[in-house]
């Protein structure tokens, strides 16, 4: 549970091991690190694998449509805009 509050939010490991603590678990910082040595990259393949493979069943794709935004106060299409050198 540690390394993955580690790897799925942005938290420092001290910020991990006080979590775990209001939770009754009384872990060091120091051994979450060698845990994220240990174990991080498999526990990060598999958080990367189901991402990928939910997006996949569920056929969800990317889109653009109507997008605005405000540049100097001023609502404009992302299709107007230009870019000058």
């Amino acid at each position: 549970m540690a390394v993955m509050l580690y790897i799925q939010f942005p938290l420092s490991l001290r910020s991990v091991e006080d979590l775990l603590q209001k939770r009754g678990i009384g872990i060091c910082h120091e051994t979450m690190r060698l845990w994220w040595d240990r174990f991080g990259l498999i526990c990060a393949f598999e958080i990367r694998k189901r991402r990928v493979d939910g997006m996949r069943s569920s056929r969800w794709r990317w889109h653009l449509d109507e997008v605005f935004v405000k540049i100097n106060g001023e609502r404009r299409y992302l299709g107007e805009l230009s870019i000058a050198h």
